[in-house]
């Protein structure tokens, strides 16, 4: 089990929310087990234009903790996410972006339109 906990940039709301990884997937939008996936399934919402296949960048969020318990970004993520706006050395599309290993503190930015809710 690991603690995902998303913060809006915009209100600065945070949500933090427990996975389980043989549950995923959770919302089947982005890959199995993303963190768009864990967002959309617990009330979290994220832009993803494209539907959560990385085609787009409205998804992008920054890690601002746990980058080593993600997966690897793939080169078509590293391509898109030089076209996101407010990239950082610590950004990521958060349809590419799978918790593998533990605990994951997400920003989302102000360029992406969220909406913090309570419950799933």
């Amino acid at each position: 089990m690991y603690n995902v906990t998303f913060i809006s940039k915009e209100t600065g709301e945070t949500k933090s929310v427990e996975v389980d990884p043989e549950k995923y997937p959770y919302y089947d939008h982005g890959e199995p087990g993303s963190l768009l996936d864990i967002a959309l399934a617990h009330g979290i919402k994220i832009a993803h234009s494209c539907g959560g296949n990385c085609a787009c960048t409205t998804c992008h969020v920054i890690i601002k903790e746990g980058d080593d318990s993600l997966s690897e970004s793939t080169d078509r993520e590293d391509d898109l996410l030089d076209m996101a706006p407010g990239l950082t050395l610590h950004s990521r599309l958060a349809c590419q972006a799978i918790v593998e290993s533990g605990d994951v503190v997400v920003e989302i930015p102000e360029q992406t339109i969220h909406i913090v809710k309570g419950g799933h």
